[in-house]
Parts: structure tokens; C-alpha cells; sequence
């Protein structure tokens, strides 16, 4: 793997990833939690995307960003561009590289560090992160190279930190809670088949809650379904974007939410939860959390009728003592501060 020259300068570490309409922001945001961490520890960090990545997730706009082809050997070329002799390390968050297209970027830094959600194929790695719930470090037997370094489970999901810093405030705040009076309905960034659209009108026929907060990403299908709704009902706001969503969820009583990182910070929060699934992917996670009875779980996003979204919804906002039930479950399986511990292992012994 690379090398590097300079001393005076902090650790170079690059990032590959994709977010686009089909695959969400969620590994956008996970990795630019994880590049706060690192240059928290005077890291410099360097996003390698997708053209489309910008118009999914704008906040990347705030960080070093390229532009780069699909392949490998584009990324390994970019990095080159930026830093001659290469980075210390790099990150890959991508679905459909394996261990041969992952090999190939490794060439890049003296490190790589897979994020992977998965455990179904080979990965080409120093360290490989998944930080889901459910996951054993064994499952990954026989598909990483030897000496690898395993990082998985809820120890290490990556939340930025205003989540652990709000965390002592939203356990005592759910400690006593009612009936929800405030309702946050987060289902991902791209809103996968206009699902936050449907969740709205059937929360809309229910009477008892007296605020919704949407929040929607700047591509979401449901966006103008979603301020329809909330002209023709006050007790609806429509977020397109959300810089605080720590504030946001500590201020909520529940939650009907997506899979995928932000249910780690909901977790963080105790904020009880009802889940829709909205890809394959998410189910073994959203099946494990739902049998430890840390989430209520509608389903599947595609497979709900109307009809039976608002039942699950309506079902859930009734029952308080299973939602305190929630909240204190979902709470125990994560205390936020994995970033610090995925960056302080990723730069150890870079120096």
C-alpha cells in the first residue's frame, strides 16, 4: 500500500462512496460522521463521489469533494491527484465493490477500512465496520483476510455527536412519557416510493398527537404531497433538509422511521420507534431489532396497503406502556460514541 513523505502535515484519508435516488444518503452521511470524528484527531479528509452524490445529500458541499468514475482505478488516480504519495488511509462504503475492486483501491492508502452492512461476500481490508445490530464479528469468517480487524455492532455506529451529548436530556425526558403529543416522521433522504407521503395521510386521519415533524431530503418524491398535507393541517411541518435532527428527536415522543443509520440514532435517544422497511436489505436488522423489542415494526413499505399503514400507526401511538417499553430497550443498545472509537482505530499507529 501507499506510502507517504510528509511528516508536518495531519493524517490524509479518502473516502469512496455513492448516494443517489435508489441507494439513499445514509452512506453519505455515516461516512461524513465519521470524517467529523477523524478531523476532530487533525485528519484531512477527501470525498470521492458520484455525480449525483450533491444533489442527494447537500451537505457534502462542505467538505473536499471530487467527482470520480466508477472504477477503482478512477478513485486510486484521484487520490494520486490530491496527495502524491497517496493517503494514510481510506474508507470505502459502497455496495458493489468486493474484494477485487476494493484490492485495487487499497493501492491508494496505507489503510482501508470497509463499511459493509451485508456479511455475504469477501471484502479486501485492514478493518471492515458494520455496525448493525444483530451482526457477529463470526459471520464474517472465511471473507476477510487474515488479520484483519473486526468492528461490529452498535459499539461502533457512527453518530455524530450531538447525540451522546443530548442523550442524558432525552432519557430523563421519556422517563414518565403519555400518550405521543409529538410525532417526528423520518423515512430516509430519497423517500423510497413516496413512502413518507402515504405515512403523512394516514397520520393525518388520526386525531390524538398535536404536531408532526417531517423531515424529507431535496430529492424525496413526497415533497409536495407532504406540504399539502401540512397547508391543509397545522399540526404538520415539512423539513426539506434538517441541519438539528439530534434537537428534533429529543424533542419527539416517537417515531415513524426508515431502517438504516438513523435508527442508531434514534436508539441513542430512546426515542420508540415504529419501522418500515423500505428495501431487502433492511429487513434482517429491522427482524432482530423488532424480536429484542427495540422497535414496533409496520413491515414493508411495498407490501403495506394504506389501510394497514394506519392501523400499524394508529396501534402504536395507543399503546404508552409499550412505547416506554421501547424507548428503554432501544436506549440500551447504544450510547453514540462509536465514532470516536471507529477514527481513533482507523489512524492507530498511523503517525
Amino acid at each position: 500500500m501507499a506510502g507517504r513523505s510528509e511528516s508536518s502535515a495531519g493524517p490524509r484519508v479518502a473516502f469512496r462512496l455513492e448516494a443517489s435516488a435508489p441507494i439513499g444518503g445514509g452512506h453519505a452521511m455515516r461516512c461524513l460522521t465519521l470524517a467529523r470524528a477523524l478531523a476532530d484527531r487533525g485528519a484531512e479528509c477527501l470525498f470521492l463521489v458520484n455525480g449525483e452524490a450533491a444533489s442527494v445529500l447537500p451537505a457534502l458541499a462542505g467538505v473536499a469533494c471530487r467527482v470520480v468514475e466508477p472504477s477503482p482505478e478512477a478513485a486510486v488516480a484521484a487520490v494520486r491527484t490530491a496527495w502524491p504519495d497517496g493517503a494514510d488511509a481510506a474508507v470505502c462504503d459502497l455496495y458493489r465493490w468486493m474484494a477485487p475492486e476494493e484490492r485495487t483501491f487499497a493501492a491508494a492508502a496505507r489503510r482501508l477500512l470497509v463499511i459493509d452492512d451485508l456479511a455475504s461476500a469477501p471484502h479486501h481490508c485492514d478493518l471492515l465496520l458494520n455496525q448493525n445490530f444483530g451482526t457477529e464479528p463470526a459471520g464474517y469468517d472465511g471473507l476477510l483476510p487474515p488479520g484483519c480487524r473486526r468492528l461490529i455492532g452498535l459499539d461502533y455506529a457512527l453518530l455524530r455527536p450531538d447525540f451522546p451529548a443530548l442523550r442524558p436530556a432525552a432519557l430523563a425526558r421519556r422517563r414518565d412519557a403519555g400518550r405521543p403529543r409529538m410525532i417526528l416522521v423520518s423515512l430516509g433522504l430519497t423517500d423510497v416510493g413516496g413512502i413518507t407521503g402515504r405515512v403523512c395521510a394516514a397520520l393525518a386521519s388520526i386525531p390524538d398527537f398535536a404536531r408532526a415533524e417531517v423531515v424529507l431530503g431535496p430529492v424525496a418524491p413526497s415533497i409536495d404531497r407532504v406540504r399539502a398535507i401540512a397547508a391543509a393541517d397545522p399540526r404538520f411541518r415539512c423539513h426539506v433538509g434538517l441541519e438539528d435532527m439530534a434537537r428534533a428527536i429529543l424533542q419527539a415522543d416517537a417515531a415513524i422511521g426508515a431502517m438504516g443509520s438513523s435508527s442508531w440514532e434514534r436508539c441513542c435517544l430512546g426515542l420508540p420507534t415504529l419501522a418500515v422497511t423500505l428495501a431487502d436489505n433492511q429487513k434482517p436488522t429491522a427482524l432482530a431489532l423488532a424480536a429484542a423489542g427495540c422497535v414496533a415494526l409496520a413491515g414493508d413499505a411495498a407490501a403495506l396497503d394504506d389501510a394497514a399503514l394506519r392501523a400499524a400507526i394508529a396501534a402504536f401511538l395507543d399503546d404508552t406502556d409499550e412505547l416506554r417499553r421501547l424507548s428503554r430497550a432501544s436506549a440500551a443498545l447504544c450510547d453514540g460514541l462509536g465514532a470516536g472509537r471507529v477514527a481513533a482505530a482507523l489512524l492507530e499507529g498511523l503517525a
